[in-house]
């Protein structure tokens, strides 16, 4: 039993000196999504290594930081089929995250912060993107997720006004979007940190053009993130639990 007790204390000891050492970095995948009023986002997946908590420990997720690009395509085409879109038919996307910077997440704060959001979609009206539609909108969305506007004049005049990303509410007028910490529906607590969880941020992009059937368009981008369990920490853990085995059977030979 003390040989037990022994190697179940060795094991934790070390989960807690990986834990305290190396909590501030933990690695994610995730999407990033564009969305355009109530139509399905455009998704591109990524993989990265983000700065959880500064240089602070803990489980509570209070400031967050990931590096540039770890969501990036070029030229992605959504098809949209829904009559109710008419006359868009497609979406095409260009576009790449810069640096993003989150924090506020204490106790009952909501995390916000910015990262833009830097390319184009490509809005196909007509015929699908891939076929040369005879009408296209570019929606610039370099002032999504950091604030400020960008005006592009073409036979459509559009202008898109972005904000900062939270973990709250994101309205562009009638249509909202909702981010989550740790997937619960309260915003008051965080366990993402080295041993996982997940979060999901928001940020409204306002969009307004001289066509007065659209002279407002909401859209959104959408970032979520999962973490998972530093690799270290699992493998001191995988050595923990086969060190139980190991000790559990040997006292079985000893007793037989």
């Amino acid at each position: 039993m003390r040989k037990l007790l022994s190697v179940l204390s060795i094991s934790l000891l070390c989960l807690g000196a990986v834990g305290q050492a190396r909590a501030t970095v933990v690695q994610f995948s995730g999407n990033l999504g564009i969305q355009l009023a109530t139509l399905p986002p455009v998704q591109i997946a990524g993989t990265g290594l983000a700065t959880v908590n500064g240089s602070s420990a803990g489980a509570h997720l209070n400031s967050l930081a990931i590096p540039a690009s770890p969501f990036a395509t070029n030229g992605f085409i959504l098809p949209v089929t829904d009559p109710a879109a008419a006359p868009i038919a497609g979406l095409l996307l260009t576009a790449h995250n810069a640096d993003g910077a989150f924090s506020g997440g204490t106790g009952a704060g909501v995390l916000n912060g910015q990262m833009s959001i830097n390319g184009v979609t490509k809005v196909c009206l007509f015929a699908p993107c891939a076929s040369g539609p005879p009408a296209n909108l570019q929606v610039p969305l370099t002032p999504a997720g950091v604030g400020g506007s960008v005006t592009v004049a073409t036979l459509v005049n559009i202008t898109a006004n972005g904000a900062p990303w939270t973990a709250g509410t994101a309205s562009v007028g009638t249509v909202s979007v909702t981010g989550f910490k740790h997937g619960a529906a309260s915003l008051t607590s965080s366990t993402v940190g080295a041993n996982g969880g997940s979060i999901r941020l928001v940020t409204p992009i306002f969009v307004s053009t001289n066509i007065s059937a659209s002279a407002v368009v909401p859209v959104f981008g959408i970032l979520d993130l999962t973490f998972v369990p530093e690799p270290g920490t699992l493998l001191l853990l995988g050595s923990g639990i086969a060190g139980l085995i190991m000790t559990g059977r040997k006292r079985a030979q000893r007793s037989a």
